[in-house]
């Protein structure tokens, strides 16, 4: 019995290592750790986690497959996925109907809880990673805010010259998305890099990124129990109403100046943007929209901010967003870019949503860019990408009028 038990522990061995030999430890992992590997020519990803007295594996990526494992005579399992989208894709191990993370992965918040995800390169696609370029710094701040009554903190990109000069900086509000938070774009979406490399290549102006926590709960307001309470249903709905109206109130009144007042910034309307993912879109758009007074760029990258994107209402310009887009020549002049994003590949309540605001601000003559990112889904290499493309329109026509 025992030879036996040593043949089939050789035999899963070689197998193993002939799976393997495409294969490298992924960029994503954490220290030394030798799995997950990705084979970059296929972009395949190969898992391996250890359960020796388990019955029953399972591999659950969120964009991707969601698979039973194999058992190895050696007690670990093992999946190889077919070919994924490039990016950083999540995902979680189910042992025995048990929801854990991989061990050898790098954590990161998503989904609202901490959760494994795996980079898999982009062929011949460099401009989120770092290089021999300068590099600016990423602050972590906090500020008291007047509306939650608390303290809260958020993320700074200063560019990187911004320590060595005396100049000002025009500056750009970057929100994450729904189950994320403030830490978001820096570890996932690399967008640190993204600006590192666009600012070296003068494709770019140097600007501050804010990157603030989306959640937001005015000082005195207790949540509701939304026990059974379905997302969508008139409760859920009024408490994510209220929660908006914090966060709005808080950028507007607290972070906004808070910001001005810690960093060399050029605090104008023309020199101000905002932009977000996903939920990041629709507070964007709600929060643009309703202060035109401080913001002159916007972008939604997969969300945009009306109840309509998800069914089959039409956006009417002369009367939603307080009529800002009633009169366009009006509106041209007054927002120097209307941004709008979504991945070829995303769920199609929210890629027809958003084909429909694209559809109605071309007929209402409504001046925007509509971009489209090439067979991703609802994930971070579209809003990476969403990023290179937006960053680089941003305080043009404001540098005009210098």
């Amino acid at each position: 019995m025992r030879s036996i038990a040593m043949a089939m522990l050789l035999a899963a061995t070689v197998c193993l290592a002939q799976e393997s030999a495409n294969f490298k430890p992924a960029s994503s992992n954490v220290l030394d750790a030798k799995y997950p590997q990705v084979d970059s020519s296929a972009s395949r990803v190969l898992i391996r986690f250890k359960a020796p007295d388990a019955t029953k594996v399972r591999v659950n990526f969120w964009s991707g497959p969601k698979a039973d494992m194999e058992k190895q005579a050696d007690g670990f399992w093992t999946f190889t996925t077919p070919q994924l989208a490039p990016g950083l894709h999540y995902y979680t191990i189910i042992v025995d109907g048990a929801e854990v993370s991989d061990p050898g992965s790098t954590a990161y918040f998503g989904g609202s809880k901490w959760a494994s995800a795996v980079e898999v390169p982009e062929a011949g696609a460099d401009y989120y990673l770092p290089k021999d370029v300068p590099h600016g710094q990423v602050r972590q701040v906090w500020y008291h805010s007047t509306v939650t009554g608390t303290w809260r903190d958020a993320f700074v990109y200063l560019p990187p010259d911004y320590d060595t000069s005396k100049s000002r900086y025009p500056v750009l509000y970057l929100q994450h998305g729904g189950g994320e938070d403030e830490t978001g774009w820096i570890r996932q979406g690399n967008a640190n890099f993204i600006l590192d490399n666009l600012i070296a290549a003068g494709s770019a102006k140097p600007m501050i990124i804010v990157m603030a926590n989306g959640y937001a709960t005015r000082a005195g307001y207790v949540v509701p129990d939304l026990t059974g309470k379905a997302f969508g249903s008139p409760e859920f709905m009024k408490v994510m109403q209220e929660r908006m109206g914090a966060f709005e109130d808080d950028i507007t009144q607290a972070l906004i100046p808070f910001v001005d007042k810690t960093f060399r910034t050029l605090s104008d309307r023309d020199h101000r943007a905002m932009a977000g993912l996903s939920m990041g879109g629709m507070q964007t758009f709600q929060v643009t929209f309703n202060h035109l007074d401080l913001f002159s760029y916007i972008g939604g990258f997969s969300g945009a901010g009306n109840p309509f994107l998800f069914g089959n209402n039409k956006l009417d310009l002369k009367t939603d967003y307080h009529g800002a887009m009633a009169d366009p020549d009006a509106f041209a002049k007054r927002v120097h870019l209307l941004w709008v994003g979504v991945g070829t590949n995303e769920p199609e309540r929210m890629k027809s949503g958003l084909e429909k605001l694209h559809t109605s601000l071309d007929e209402g003559k409504i001046q925007h860019v509509f971009y489209e990112s090439p067979g991703t889904d609802h994930e971070w290499q579209t809003w990476r990408r969403d990023l290179k493309d937006f960053a680089p329109r941003l305080f043009q026509a404001a540098a005009a009028k210098r």
